[in-house]
């Protein structure tokens, strides 16, 4: 049979009255009202049930967070193969052009360019900072750095 909306129903179950307990021995659930004799979890401020106890099971298999974060924000790091494959010769490349080009997210909080790959293209570099081998390679190509 398919399901649509006017062939579903509720569980048997779904309806049924919550069991009231301490309420007399004819009802099921009178004397100790299911928490059994004596003990600190039959008192009225006794520990609470079983989810809590599961709970810090649960809590205690967690690894500890340890260390230190920084709160310093990080570079956007790219390298020269990123740029050369993005770029073209002669255009200027500022942190404004990496975010609209899609290589950073953040710029605002600085870019480093590293020599890793190779840079084909003659390239302007504004507002950036550059590693030494980086800077090497950027004028190997042709192209300036501008602070």
């Amino acid at each position: 049979m398919a399901i649509t909306a006017h062939t579903i129903q509720s569980s048997t179950t779904a309806n049924r009255s919550k069991k009231r307990v301490g309420r007399g021995n004819g009802s099921g659930k009178g004397t100790y009202a299911s928490r059994g004799l004596k003990g600190q979890r039959s008192r009225s401020d006794g520990k609470g049930g079983l989810k809590r106890r599961g709970f810090k099971a649960s809590l205690l298999k967690v690894p500890k967070l340890r260390g230190f974060k920084s709160l310093q924000k990080k570079r956007e790091v790219i390298t020269l193969a990123v740029l050369n494959r993005i770029c073209a010769n002669g255009d200027i490349v500022t942190p404004t052009y990496l975010k609209t080009k899609g290589v950073v997210d953040k710029p605002e909080f600085g870019i480093k360019l590293i020599a890793s790959g190779t840079l084909e293209k003659n390239i302007t570099l504004r507002g950036c900072i550059a590693s030494k081998m980086a800077m090497e390679a950027i004028e190997k190509a042709g192209g300036t750095l501008e602070f």
